[in-house]
């Protein structure tokens, strides 16, 4: 069943990178946003938001429909600084844009994570890949030729297993990110 729903989760953002690059080919409405934001854990209510970076590749494919492509390395302590959790999510996305101005929707992902332990606790570092989902939405303030992207979603990643207590965590997490759209 779990390799049936990974092979899905490719499948999807397979397809939505496709779609993407068909879109970019036409030429019309295409950005290359790189980006730089905050993100926050939902699982530790006493972790500080952290600074991460991005890049995305955006393209109208119809009236009213974007697709992207993104991707993006974020890195979040938790249990008190015994646990660096490092991730680098590549995403696939479906923006509906009712004003061009206003964008909401959401997409799939691969979540490559890397748990890096204290070395007093002796635990050895351990790296997962995942698939997620998002939603979200945003603004896109046009400036000539470029626009401010601000962008916020949730994704969701499920129960993620650790060798500190508690062993479950929630890995879920929100984004909000400031980038420029650089209209190509």
């Amino acid at each position: 069943m779990r390799f049936a729903t990974r092979r899905l989760a490719v499948g999807l953002v397979c397809a939505i990178a496709s779609l993407a690059v068909a879109g970019a080919a036409r030429a019309s409405g295409s950005e290359l946003i790189p980006s730089i934001g905050v993100t926050r854990s939902v699982h530790d209510s006493n972790a500080d938001a952290q600074v991460y970076g991005g890049l995305a590749v955006r393209t109208t494919m119809l009236p009213g429909l974007k697709a992207e492509i993104g991707a993006a390395y974020r890195s979040e302590d938790r249990n008190g600084g015994s646990l660096k959790v490092r991730q680098w999510p590549v995403t696939g996305s479906l923006w509906l844009t009712p004003l061009p101005v206003i964008y909401a929707g959401g997409g799939v992902g691969w979540y490559h994570t890397t748990f890096d332990y204290a070395p007093a606790l002796a635990i050895a570092n351990q790296t997962t890949e995942k698939f997620g989902v998002h939603l979200g939405g945003g603004l896109e303030v046009p400036l000539g030729p470029a626009a401010l992207d601000l962008n916020g979603r949730y994704v969701f990643l499920g129960t993620e297993q650790s060798q500190l207590p508690p062993q479950k965590f929630n890995p879920d997490f929100w984004t909000t990110t400031l980038g420029l759209a650089i209209r190509f």
